[in-house]
């Protein structure tokens, strides 16, 4: 966020104090305007002006904050700087750089502390993709930096954002070489000049030219999402459950194996020690398809629960921003918010501090329209220079109690086309990930599905509906069991339960702790799935034969199914794993 010239600011004087809301006199500001508040000049951001008065709410601790202190407006929106530098980076809810202002001041940040949120004077290596005589316009490549060993940095041409604004032109200067970021790399005949640093108002979408129907699923490497309830590149999803169910560890699996150009983690008021443990285990990760560090394309946004509640309300859209960013140069973005409940719950606190009329369980009366603007920004897109680029949302939810009847579970449902209920039943039977598969959803499937088969296997669809099939019924006979126990049960009932709880086991259990289990593969995924499923058709074969159900279950080769998931060489072991169960159930009869 760069700071105004003198000449542009306007002063007022703070009014009256109320947690991290401010209200101050005679500022001459507009809304969503930046300011600077009191003597030690806290970030602030108008929310609402009536009349003389301006309401502000503070992005920082607002203790020993006094009336008659100033307020001083920069004029300009919460924006962040965007730029080569992000990546491998860790901000707070307003872009500020974390590890730069801890080697200024140590682990404890004092307040009123303010750094760009990339190095304005590191030097990059701008090798240039126009020459002079080019024409450009909005979105144009001009040039590439390496960013990281991983992702190449396109510096565009910025969108044209003010009228007196005119980025079409023709180049008449090239600057190649060693650059720092607010260099001029390229100008125009039309008076225009071109950085490497773009800034952007973070409560506004960056354009494009259409936002298209996504084909292709964002693999995420864990079975019971790939093979039951897929997601597209481009998508959205929640992630709803109680307290220890799972949910940190599951968005945490997603960034680190999801097959994403880029990842934008924004944790928004989870504790502490969850944000450390992303960023202890994130440097140290690799990435599974180039060997590269996972942080060589990873962005963190850290508003952990100590952190100031107003931070907290920016912070995702400065991550959603910065996704669209990377999205403009034609790349994949995976972004994690973590959670929105804790999103929404700041929303709950600044409204009620400015006494605006409550909506259900107090949450105010434009939760759903602001849930609907955040996730509105996914998408697979046609951008504006002719490439294309997605930004898939997945947001995790953190329902009081695991009720997902409370208003921030419903409306979010009412918004995201994939749901991924968490089970804290589940997770006391040590199930993990704890995703519920009778509740959870994916409105993806079906168009997802010519890309499994040209990709995978034609059976994926069949194969996948045969397992959704076998654990409803599954869920049925539970039911009856729980009434007259499971022996009460004809034998190819009792069977069906056996299959499922291969199918639970082997198959939707998941060990994001062991170092073969944590990744699986679409065709291992297909291929495990296809060993329950032979071992179901084998088993009711034999059972057709005359083989008692209790010889079926005391077979060899059954168990060793669990074992799957663990196996180096997976197509060797489920081979002779199928091999094994077919000889030893046809022995039978």
């Amino acid at each position: 966020m760069s700071q105004a010239t003198e000449a542009d600011t306007a002063e007022g004087v703070i009014e009256s104090v109320s947690g991290p809301v401010v209200t101050a006199t005679d500022l001459d500001a507009r809304m969503n305007d930046v300011v600077y508040v009191g003597d030690e000049g806290l970030m602030g951001e108008v929310i609402e002006i009536e009349g003389n008065i301006t309401t502000i709410q503070v992005y920082e601790e607002t203790s020993d904050v006094a009336p008659g202190e100033p307020v001083e407006n920069t004029g300009e929106p919460l924006s962040v700087d965007l730029g080569p530098g992000m990546l491998d980076s860790i901000y707070d809810g307003v872009q500020r750089p974390l590890d730069v202002l801890e080697e200024r001041m140590g682990a404890f940040l004092d307040r009123g502390v303010d750094a760009p949120g990339i190095d304005m004077e590191k030097e990059w290596e701008f090798e240039p993709s126009v020459e002079v005589g080019d024409e450009v316009s909005p979105g144009d490549v001009l040039g590439v930096v390496e960013e990281t060993v991983q992702i190449d940095h396109k510096v565009l041409v910025p969108p044209e954002t003010r009228a007196d604004q005119e980025h079409t032109g023709e180049v008449v200067e090239v600057d190649g070489g060693s650059h720092s970021v607010t260099d001029t790399v390229v100008a125009l005949d039309t008076g225009a000049e071109f950085s490497m640093h773009q800034e952007w108002p973070v409560r506004e979408p960056r354009p494009t030219v259409e936002k298209q129907t996504p084909d292709t699923p964002l693999v995420s490497g864990q079975r019971i999402l790939d093979g039951l309830f897929p997601i597209a590149k481009g998508g959205t999803a929640a992630i709803p459950g109680p307290f220890g169910s799972g949910k940190t560890v599951t968005q945490h699996q997603l960034a680190k194996w999801a097959d994403a150009d880029i990842v934008v983690y924004v944790g928004c008021g989870e504790r502490g020690n969850e944000m450390t443990e992303v960023i202890e285990d994130f440097p140290e990760l690799e990435d599974p398809v180039t060997g590269n560090p996972l942080m060589s394309r990873t962005c963190l946004i850290a508003n952990t629960s100590n952190m100031p509640v107003a931070a907290r309300e920016s912070c995702v859209y400065t991550g959603i921003t910065i996704a669209e960013y990377y999205r403009d140069m034609g790349y994949d973005v995976a972004l994690m918010a973590d959670s929105t409940s804790r999103w929404a719950e700041a929303m709950r606190e600044i409204s009620s501090r400015l006494e605006e009329m409550p909506g259900e369980e107090g949450y105010p009366a434009y939760l759903a329209a602001r849930l609907s603007e955040f996730y509105e920004r996914a998408g697979y897109f046609q951008n504006i220079n002719g490439t294309e680029g997605s930004i898939s949302v997945i947001g995790a939810v953190s329902p009081p109690g695991g009720d997902f009847s409370e208003p921030v579970t419903q409306n979010t449902l009412r918004i995201v086309k994939t749901f991924w209920a968490l089970d804290a039943d589940l997770a006391e039977r040590r199930h993990f990930p704890s995703i519920n598969w009778n509740e959870s959803y994916s409105l993806y499937r079906e168009q997802l599905d010519p890309w499994f088969t040209e990709n995978v296997d034609d059976g994926w669809p069949e194969r996948r509906q045969w397992a959704v099939d076998t654990l409803d019924e599954e869920a049925e006979l539970q039911e009856i069991v729980q009434l007259v126990g499971k022996d009460a049960l004809p034998e190819d009932q009792q069977l069906t339960l056996e299959v499922a709880r291969y199918l639970r086991e082997a198959y939707l259990q998941q060990n994001a702790f062991h170092d073969v289990d944590t990744f699986c593969e679409p065709q291992k995924t297909y291929r495990m799935l296809g060993a329950i499923k032979t071992f179901n058709d084998e088993a009711f074969e034999a059972l057709e034969a005359g083989v008692p159900v209790e010889e079926i279950q005391a077979i060899d080769g059954a168990p060793r199914l669990n074992r799957m998931g663990t196996a180096e060489d997976y197509d060797e072991f489920i081979d002779e794993v199928e091999d094994q169960i077919t000889s030893e159930l046809q022995e039978l009869y």
